[in-house]
């Protein structure tokens, strides 16, 4: 009897020790919980600026998806640094995503950003537009970019709540809100000179960003270097092979693409531009030809030159889909 009094005064001890574990542990393991959702990770994508040359920078992004390590800046992202502010090309998926470039920014010149300029529509070349407004800068783009970020806005944003959660918090859509008319135009901004035309590529809109005096041409979405572009049901490869030609005549020294790595001429092209090629005067042929998909398929499921690149495996074949039935479908 003794004994069993004895071992149920353990079991109540033992009982009442771990209710004061609860009411002493709990509330600190509930606050290190919402610290780890609201902290980042010490492995989150933090953006670097490159220096391309010059005064001019790059800001290379992950060739992954769009997660909450990265905030959506799976992308490239790049700025000039001139004697009246700085000069930012594009601006992010999200207000954090802007906060980590601006901060990017920073680490180079405490020169506040006075200038933004799309490159495009997608999600992360213009959702941080909010974030750089509400900090004095001026949101610039062609108006047919600035029409189609209006257009896709909610779309976009659904879209990306799903991957960012609620990082996407504090993150307003603006468009450009000063548009440039016309299928060309040049600026003068803190006496650099950039001009902006028109390549419709991945989204309708997209533009490229040629700085003549550096050398150095800012893409958008036109040329992806280390992973294979990817053709949206709303992109254009007739589009982008004329864009691509019209870069080429430009002979840049520096390439900031869309994607990848900064690079010359020679590999934007092995990588984008002879892919273009390939789409439109392989693809598109034989769709003119009036030959079957399948046909087509089976012919170019493999193609080695392209192989290396990152999502080759996941991209090729809808690529291959989507060009046959724009050039099917084209007068």
């Amino acid at each position: 009897m003794h004994d069993r009094i004895r071992s149920l005064g353990k079991v109540q001890r033992a009982h009442q020790g771990l209710r004061c574990w609860a009411r002493f542990a709990l509330p600190n393991l509930r606050l290190l919980f919402l610290l780890a959702l609201l902290t980042p990770a010490a492995h989150a994508f933090q953006p670097r600026a490159e220096l391309v040359v010059d005064n001019v920078y790059a800001i290379v992004g992950p060739l992954g998806q769009r997660d909450m390590e990265n905030d959506g800046l799976n992308a490239n992202f790049g700025f000039i640094v001139t004697q009246q502010g700085v000069i930012l090309i594009d601006s992010g998926a999200s207000h954090l995503g802007a906060e980590k470039i601006a901060a990017a920014i920073r680490a180079v010149t405490d020169r506040p950003v006075r200038w933004v300029i799309n490159s495009g529509s997608q999600d992360h070349r213009w959702l941080g537009n909010d974030t750089f407004a509400g900090q004095g800068a001026e949101i610039i783009a062609m108006s047919r970019t600035a029409a189609t970020q209006a257009h896709y806005a909610e779309q976009h944003l659904a879209g990306l709540n799903r991957f960012l959660g609620e990082r996407l918090q504090g993150t307003k859509p603006l468009p450009a809100t000063k548009t440039l008319a016309g299928d060309a135009a040049s600026l003068e901004l803190g006496g650099e000179t950039l001009q902006l035309a028109y390549s419709d590529a991945h989204f309708p809109g997209d533009a490229v960003i040629w700085l003549p005096k550096r050398g150095v041409v800012f893409t958008g979405d036109l040329v992806y270097v280390d992973r294979l572009l990817s053709v949206l049901p709303w992109s254009s490869v007739r589009n982008s092979q004329k864009a691509f030609h019209a870069l080429e005549a430009l002979q840049p020294v520096h390439i900031v693409p869309g994607h990848g790595r900064v690079c010359d001429l020679a590999q934007a092209k092995r990588e984008t531009g002879d892919y273009y090629d390939f789409l439109a005067n392989q693809v598109g042929a034989a769709a003119k030809d009036m030959e079957s998909m399948s046909e087509v398929l089976a012919r170019h499921a493999d193609l080695p030159a392209f192989r290396h690149l990152r999502n080759y495996d996941t991209l090729h074949r809808g690529n291959m889909n989507r060009a046959f039935v724009e050039f099917e479908s084209a007068p």
